[in-house]
């Protein structure tokens, strides 16, 4: 988390120490714990190593095991793997959030303010205001009860909005408990009761990853991050919400019972407390003494907001006194006392010279439209994916044709259409390709897919390429130096032709290179070393299986403790995952039914490639009292998440199972229980409540 070493220390608490001193120290574990997220993911100021947080971290999770009792909503461990819920419950917001209405030019700006004083009986020219960046993302409403995150909700349709609780807190920006009496900087008594709304969205970074994933598993890519973040808010299964990194800013603080020490008077207040309150608000906001001020801000910010991490589209303009918020207040549909300014899209018309089909490591063709150099939102653009061939033919993009393109976002360049009176008279429709560009295998489809494919897996040099390189990325094995240009010599070379032959790599093989010396070289087999005790879910990740990127593969390793039992396993073990249907079981299967696949396992294996679920200390020193038992689950657990009992009973040496039989020792149940449960009572297999199964493992 940082670069600055403290010496910490891992408590030594033994089994019999008491519940009151266990308790004690989990506290303070989890303010030590929220205070370092707030340094790292809000300020952006660590104090700490990564691992001395993991320390920290690791001896909470080994206390919160010991005693699950214990175990909070707001605590630092929850963040990450709750269970999925079967749909999202509605819930009423404490008062209306409304839309805003939208100026385009400095006329209906003026325009706008030219109200406020008419509405308001304001001497001319005492109006301040306060601009913020307008935020690309989805609108969310938090609750906090004495201090601890009570509930998150979209904002719907401004009355009633979707209860997406487990899911906001999964992002690590956001606080699960404020400032607590005694610590450091506290403002003062926090209000018993208080809603904070913000803006929740996917940091560009997050955003280029995510439609990268979903191109190479030939699904369809996301127009732009508010449509990634919304559907990842709203995702069922919060640990895939989790895996793609969320972020927000807040903006507005309401007190619903107890004032609290301090009360805004103006919304520049109400940003300062949010931001003492551990709150993240926008790096985008000035405090504006008129509207000329706005104005500068806002053409400030129309060139540098290029450059920022979060997609923007605009401003937003608030009168910064709440009292007199309070006498404009609202139209039907919007505050009077704010707006929003719009920038006005950049288009730009350039020329198409080719039409070039990319081929992926999976075999998926992309057409990509490749154009005379334009100037657009900053950057200089000469490429432009058309994402499918489905979305080629609909623009009907043609080699030679004149096209209007802009940035999605800000971000990723898209050709928006064709001028058609330019287009020249010996266009021709591009077809599909019935052979692979690269190695001339017949193309095909697979199912309902929109993605054509090359099936030529180890022949084709460019998913061979594309391969190797995913193989190294940070997101699988993480080898640190081995670029696209290094293992671009290495295939040109003979060097490696699989994952498995970086494996075998020399120092010599390295300083025969082009720019490799060596140190160079050493650096080099020191790195693809370091890959071999990569988790588990890397490895999944990095085999590059049909529809499993690194949500997937996180699901997939914390369900199976190795590579053997992955492949073994059958479809109803697989859906039984929660966030894995038909569709990735399926593909999950037919990849290790290849015998090649199989071949690289075993290869990995011999080489010395960690190929199991690593147990951490703390589990190795739990006793292992279910060796050899299989235990089903079913219904709801009062206290319980699903996948914690799965963890406890597997730290403890036994497995899962989803369904019950003969060989089936204890059927764990809670509320809703059902057909397993009449099974369990039929076949005489013992049923246990989650009561009795805690005092199991106490």
């Amino acid at each position: 988390m940082g670069s600055e070493p403290q010496q910490l220390t891992l408590t030594d608490m033994s089994e019999t120490t008491g519940k009151a001193a266990a308790e004690k120290r989990i506290e303070e574990l989890r303010r030590k714990l929220d205070r370092h997220n707030y340094l790292y993911y809000v300020l952006d100021r660590p104090e700490i190593t990564d691992p001395e947080y993991d320390m920290l971290y690791r001896e909470l999770v080994s206390l919160e095991e010991r005693h699950p009792e214990l175990i909070t909503p707001g605590s630092p461990t929850q963040r990450i793997g709750a269970a999925p819920v079967k749909e999202f419950q509605s819930v009423r917001h404490p008062s209306r959030m409304y839309s805003l209405d939208n100026v385009f030019d400095e006329n209906e700006l003026k325009a706008w303010e030219e109200r406020l004083y008419r509405q308001s009986d304001a001497t001319p020219g005492t109006i301040d205001y306060v601009a913020e960046l307008k935020i690309d993302g989805l609108a969310v409403s938090l609750i906090y009860e004495n201090g601890k995150l009570v509930r998150g909700a979209t904002r719907g349709d401004g009355m009633t909005g979707e209860d997406i609780t487990s899911n906001i807190r999964t992002i690590n920006s956001i606080p699960m408990s404020l400032p607590t009496p005694g610590a450091p900087g506290r403002p003062g008594d926090i209000p018993r009761r208080m809603e904070v709304r913000g803006e929740v969205f996917m940091p560009v970074e997050s955003f280029l990853k995510l439609n990268e994933e979903q191109q190479l598993k030939g699904e369809k890519e996301f127009a732009n991050p508010r449509n990634a973040g919304a559907g990842t808010v709203r995702q069922l299964d919060p640990r895939i919400t989790a895996s793609r990194n969320l972020d927000a800013f807040f903006y507005s603080l309401s007190i619903l019972e107890g004032p609290g020490e301090r009360v805004p008077r103006t919304q520049w207040e109400s940003l300062e407390l949010l931001s003492d309150l551990g709150f993240k608000i926008n790096p985008g906001r000035a405090h504006c003494k008129d509207l000329n001020a706005v104005l500068d801000f806002i053409r400030h910010w129309d060139t540098h907001r290029k450059d920022l991490n979060f997609a923007t589209d605009g401003a937003v303009i608030k009168v910064n006194s709440l009292g007199l918020q309070d006498v404009l207040g609202y139209t039907a549909k919007s505050p009077r006392w704010a707006a929003a300014w719009k920038y006005p899209p950049e288009i730009r018309e350039t020329r198409v010279i080719e039409i070039e089909h990319s081929v992926g490591r999976t075999g998926v063709i992309t057409p990509v439209a490749i154009m005379e150099p334009v100037n657009l939102s900053g950057t200089t653009v000469q490429r432009a994916s058309l994402h499918n061939f489905d979305e080629l033919e609909a623009k009907d993009v043609r080699k030679g044709d004149t096209v209007k393109v802009h940035k999605a976002a800000e971000i990723i360049p898209e050709v928006l259409e064709v001028v058609l009176s330019k287009r020249p008279s010996d266009a021709r429709r591009e077809l599909r390709p019935e052979t692979c560009p690269i190695c001339g295998t017949p193309t095909t489809k697979i199912g309902d897919e929109v993605a054509l494919r090359c099936p030529n897996r180890t022949g084709c040099p460019a998913q061979q390429r594309n391969r190797l390189e995913h193989w190294v990325s940070k997101s699988a094995m993480d080898i640190d130096g081995i670029g696209p240009s290094l293992l671009e010599q290495l295939l040109d070379k003979g060097l490696v032709s699989s994952p498995a032959d970086l494996y075998r790599l020399t120092m010599d093989d390295f300083m025969g290179l082009e720019r490799m010396g060596e140190k160079s070289a050493e650096n080099a087999v020191k790195a693809i070393e370091a890959s071999k005790t990569r988790p588990l879910s890397s490895l999944i990740n990095a085999l590059g299986i049909r529809h499993v990127g690194k949500e997937t593969a996180i699901l997939l390793a914390n369900a199976f403790p190795g590579i053997d039992e992955l492949a073994e396993a059958t479809l109803e073990k697989l859906t039984e995952i929660e966030g894995v249907g038909p569709q990735v079981a399926e593909s999950i299967q037919v990849y290790f039914a290849d015998l090649e696949h199989r071949n690289l396992i075993h290869e990995l294996k011999e080489l010395g490639v960690n190929t199991v679920q690593q147990p951490s200390a703390e589990d190795e020193s739990i006793p292992k009292i279910f060796e050899g038992q299989t235990f089903v689950l079913t219904g709801t657990l009062p206290t319980l998440k699903r996948a914690e009992a799965e963890a406890l009973i597997r730290k403890r040496g036994g497995k899962t199972s989803g369904s019950v039989s003969k060989k089936t020792d204890f059927v764990l149940a809670g509320e809703e229980a059902g057909s397993k449960y009449v099974k369990a009572q039929e076949l005489g297999v013992k049923i246990i409540s989650e009561e009795e199964f805690l005092s199991m493992i106490s």
